[in-house]
C-alpha cells in the first residue's frame, strides 16, 4: 500500500469513527396550513341543533410541530375544529406517513374544540358537512409533511404554572328540590352544566379544577422562537362563525409578545376540560371577550417561555394502544320510543332534546361497540397523555398525580372523538355530559379503564413505574392521629367506593352512589373569585391541597366498634338553605334509624339552621348557634355514657349538652344521612375521626387551634374591613363605582 493510500485510509477511518461517536442533533420543525372551507355555506356543529356559516371571522388552521432527537421522530398536529372522527384522522396520518416514512403511531392529531368551525363530523342535531370532511384529511397531511420538511437544529424546553383565574368547573350540583328532567322525561338531573351565576338552585361544583397551564417550546439555534405548544383545561370561550375561538387569537398574541417572525407557529391544545369553562358560576358574571381572554393567557405563557432553561436535546419516545369499549345502548322500551320519534321526524332535522336523543339512541343501538386509540409521549422529562375524549378535570388530575414524569400534561380530543367520559360516580348525578349519545355514550366504567391504560403507556415511555398516590398529613391531621382515633377518614380520595382509614388500622369506609370527589376541603379556599386559588393548609403536608367529598344524596358507611363512651369529630360545609326541608340535613347517624343522630334543623324546628342531637327515642337537643351557609365548621359529638355534648368550632363551652339514653349499639356508622333520603346531607364533609373514648373539651379546642382557621378568619375579617374602608373613602371623594358596572 502506498503512503498516499495509507493516509487516505486513516482519514476515512477517523471520519467514520467520529461519525459513530457524534451526539445526534436535536431538530424541530413547524408548519401551519389553512383549513378554511373553499365553498359556502358550511354546516357547523357543537350545539344541540345545526347551524350554518357563510364567512370566516378568524383564520382556521391545522398546525403541526415535528420533533427529532436523531433516533425518534414524532409529530403533534392541532386542528382548529370542534371534533374530528377517528377515520378522518387515520386517513390524514396514512397520507402523511406515505409522504414522510414516519409511522402513524408517531403522529398525534387533536382538535382545539372551537365551537365555531365547520362540521367535520355529525353529533346531536348537527350533520357532518360532507364536502368539508372530504377536504380536511389532505390539509392535515400537508401540515404534518410541512413540519417534517422544515426540521432544523433547535433547542427545546417546557414549563408549567397554575392559572386559577381563567378556568372553573362549569358542572354544578343542584339542590334536591330543583332537579331537572333528562331528554327521556325522567326527573333525575342532580348535576348539570351552566347553572347561571350565583344561582340559588345550585349548591356547588361537582368536581375540581385543573388550573395548570403548560407550554412546550422550541427555538432556533440563534435563539429566535420557532414554535410552542400550550395546553390548558378550558373548554372554549365563544366566538362568531367561523372562528378558531381564543386558540387562534392566543397564537397571534403570544407571537407578538415573544417578538417572533412570520415563520413562528403557536399551538394551543385542549386539556382535560369536559367540565371546565371560563365562567365562574360562584361569582357575578364577568365577560371580557375571547380576544382579551386569549391575550391574558398569552401573557402568562410568554412569561413562562422567558423563564425556560433551554436544552440542546431531549430523548423522544411515543407509544400507542387501542381499547375496545361498549356504548350504553337503549333498552327495548327506549328503543321503541326512539324509533317512533324518528318515524315522526321523517327527513326533518331534530330540534328538541327529545328528538335529538331519540336519534342518538338508535345510533348507539346500531353501533354498540367502539375502539379508542390512546397515546403517551416522552419529551425529555416531560410526559404527555393523549386521549380521544372530553374527559373531566378530575381524570386529568389522576393522570398527572400518578405519572412517572415530573411534568405531565394531557391532550384530549386526540386521534378521534368519543364524547364525554365522566368518572363513574358522575353518572349517578346525571346531566348533559352523561346522556347516552355519540357525545357521551361510552360505558360507565370507561374512565378508569382509560386512566389505567394511559398510566401503563406513560410507564412504558418513561421506563419507570408510576408514582403512588400519597396522603400527607399537616399539623391538624397529625394532632388527630396523635389522639388515637379508632378510624380517621380524611376524604381526599379521587375516586370511590373506598374511603381509606389514615390510622393504619384498615377500618376503611365505603362511599355510596351520590357522592362527588376531590372538591376543595376545609382550609383550602373556596375556588371562587375574587380569590379562586386553592392553597395548602394545616390539614395536609408538603404543598398538598386538602380535599373533601361532596354529598348529594349518597352517604359514607363505616363499621367501627365503639361503646357507650365515644366521640365523632368532623368538618361540615352545608350547601342547602335551612328553610327548604323539615330537616336540612342529617350529618351523622348510628345505624339506619332509632338511634343517635346529629343533624341540622330545618323548617320543622323553631330554630332552623342549628345543630341538633336526637337519640332516636324522643330525646332531642338543639344547639345555640345558627350555622353559616357554605362555610366550614368543626363539629365534635362526645358521648360519655348518658352524657351528650356537642362542640362547635373548637369552643370548650358545648353547643349542646344534655343526658340521653344510648338506645342502640353496634350498628354501622353513617355520615350524610340515615335510611330516609329526604333528610340526606347536602354539602361537603371532611376529616371524619371516630374515637372509642370521650374527648375532653381541651382536646377539642386543641384540634381546632391546630387547623389554623382562627388566623384565617381573622385575616379575612381584617381584609373585609379594609375593603369597606376603601369603598367608604372612594364614596366620600365622589369616585365610587359599583363593581357591577364593569362586569
Amino acid at each position: 500500500m502506498t503512503p498516499l493510500l495509507r493516509c487516505l485510509l486513516l482519514v476515512l477511518i477517523g471520519f467514520f469513527s467520529n461519525l459513530q461517536g457524534a451526539v445526534p442533533v436535536f431538530r424541530a420543525g413547524a408548519h401551519a396550513v389553512d383549513i378554511a372551507p373553499l365553498s359556502f355555506p358550511v354546516r357547523v356543529n357543537a350545539m344541540f341543533t345545526e347551524r350554518s356559516a357563510s364567512e370566516v371571522t378568524d383564520p382556521l388552521l391545522a398546525k403541526a410541530l415535528a420533533l427529532d432527537d436523531g433516533t425518534t421522530r414524532l409529530v403533534l398536529c392541532v386542528v382548529d375544529t370542534c371534533m374530528i372522527p377517528r377515520d378522518l384522522i387515520d386517513q390524514a396520518k396514512a397520507n402523511a406517513s406515505k409522504a414522510t416514512g414516519i409511522p402513524t403511531e408517531r403522529m398525534l392529531v387533536s382538535a382545539t374544540h372551537t365551537h365555531s368551525a365547520p362540521a367535520s363530523m355529525g353529533c346531536l342535531g348537527s350533520r357532518v358537512d360532507p364536502g368539508y370532511a372530504a377536504f380536511l384529511p389532505a390539509r392535515l397531511a400537508a401540515g404534518i409533511v410541512g413540519a417534517i420538511e422544515r426540521l432544523a437544529p433547535a433547542r427545546i424546553g417546557w414549563a408549567q404554572a397554575d392559572d386559577w383565574e381563567h378556568t372553573f368547573n362549569r358542572r354544578w350540583i343542584r339542590r334536591p328540590d330543583k332537579l331537572l328532567s333528562d331528554p327521556f322525561g325522567q326527573l333525575n338531573v342532580r348535576a348539570n352544566m351552566h347553572p347561571g351565576h350565583q344561582s340559588p338552585d345550585a349548591i356547588g361544583p361537582s368536581g375540581p379544577v385543573d388550573p395548570q397551564l403548560s407550554v412546550l417550546a422550541v427555538q432556533r439555534i440563534d435563539g429566535k422562537p420557532l414554535a410552542l405548544l400550550a395546553n390548558y383545561s378550558q373548554h372554549y370561550y365563544g366566538s362568531p362563525l367561523l372562528s378558531s375561538d381564543y386558540y387562534g387569537r392566543f397564537a397571534q398574541h403570544v407571537a407578538t409578545m415573544l417578538g417572533a417572525d412570520k415563520a413562528f407557529v403557536g399551538l394551543m391544545s385542549q386539556g382535560t376540560s369536559g367540565d371546565q369553562m371560563w365562567m365562574d358560576y360562584g361569582a357575578p358574571k364577568h365577560e371580557i371577550g375571547y380576544d382579551a381572554y386569549a391575550k391574558e393567557i398569552a401573557e402568562r405563557v410568554a412569561e413562562m417561555v422567558r423563564g425556560i432553561q433551554w436544552q440542546n436535546s431531549a430523548p423522544l419516545q411515543m407509544a400507542e394502544r387501542k381499547i375496545e369499549l361498549g356504548y350504553r345502548t337503549p333498552n327495548e322500551q327506549r328503543l321503541d320510543w326512539a324509533r317512533g320519534m324518528a318515524l315522526k321526524l321523517s327527513n326533518k332535522l331534530p330540534q328538541s332534546q327529545a328528538e335529538i336523543y331519540a336519534l342518538e339512541a338508535i345510533y348507539l343501538h346500531d353501533r354498540p361497540r367502539t375502539e379508542l386509540k390512546v397515546q403517551a409521549l416522552r419529551i425529555g422529562e416531560l410526559g404527555i397523555a393523549a386521549l380521544p375524549n372530553e374527559v373531566f378535570a378530575l381524570t386529568g388530575l389522576k393522570l398527572k398525580a400518578q405519572s412517572p414524569f415530573p411534568s405531565t400534561f394531557n391532550i384530549e380530543l386526540a386521534n378521534g372523538a368519543e364524547g364525554y367520559i365522566p368518572p363513574p360516580e358522575q353518572h349517578h348525578l346525571g346531566g348533559y355530559t352523561t346522556w347516552p349519545a355519540r357525545t357521551a355514550g361510552l360505558e360507565t366504567n370507561a374512565e378508569p379503564k382509560i386512566v389505567e391504560t394511559l398510566l401503563g403507556l406513560l410507564e412504558l415511555v418513561a421506563g419507570k413505574p408510576r408514582r403512588p398516590l400519597l396522603e400527607l398529613h399537616g399539623p391538624y391531621a397529625v394532632g388527630v392521629l396523635a389522639a388515637k382515633p379508632s378510624a380517621y377518614w380524611r376524604l381526599n380520595e379521587m375516586s370511590g367506593p373506598t374511603a381509606y382509614d389514615a390510622t393504619g388500622a384498615n377500618r376503611n369506609a365505603t362511599y355510596e352512589n351520590g357522592v362527588a370527589f376531590f372538591l376543595p376541603g376545609v382550609g383550602s379556599g373556596t375556588g371562587i373569585s375574587p380569590k379562586p386559588q386553592l392553597t395548602p393548609s394545616k390539614f395536609s403536608g408538603l404543598g398538598q391541597i386538602n380535599r373533601a367529598a361532596h354529598f348529594a344524596g349518597g352517604r359514607l358507611r363505616g363499621n367501627v366498634p365503639i361503646g357507650q363512651n365515644h366521640s365523632v369529630e368532623l368538618w361540615l360545609w352545608n350547601g342547602l338553605p335551612t328553610g327548604i326541608r323539615a330537616v336540612t340535613g342529617l350529618v351523622f347517624a348510628r345505624g339506619e334509624g332509632q338511634s343517635d343522630s346529629l343533624g341540622i334543623t330545618g323548617r320543622k324546628g323553631a330554630r332552623p339552621g342549628h345543630l341538633y342531637f336526637d337519640n332516636g327515642a324522643g330525646q332531642t337537643f338543639v344547639g345555640k348557634s345558627e350555622l353559616a351557609l357554605k362555610e366550614w365548621h368543626q363539629v365534635v359529638l362526645v358521648r360519655a355514657g348518658r352524657k351528650v355534648t356537642v362542640h362547635l368550632d373548637g369552643n370548650a363551652n358545648p353547643e349542646i349538652s344534655g343526658e340521653a339514653e344510648l338506645t342502640v349499639q353496634g350498628q354501622p356508622l353513617y355520615f350524610g344521612g340515615d335510611a330516609d333520603p329526604a333528610s340526606r346531607f347536602e354539602g361537603r364533609l371532611d376529616e371524619i375521626a371516630v374515637f372509642d373514648r370521650a374527648l375532653s373539651a381541651a382536646e377539642v379546642t386543641a384540634h381546632w387551634l391546630s387547623a389554623g382557621l382562627s388566623e384565617q378568619r381573622a385575616s379575612a375579617a381584617t381584609e373585609r374591613s379594609n375593603e369597606a374602608k376603601q369603598v367608604l373613602s372612594a364614596a366620600s371623594n365622589g369616585i365610587f363605582t359599583l363593581k357591577s358596572a364593569v362586569y
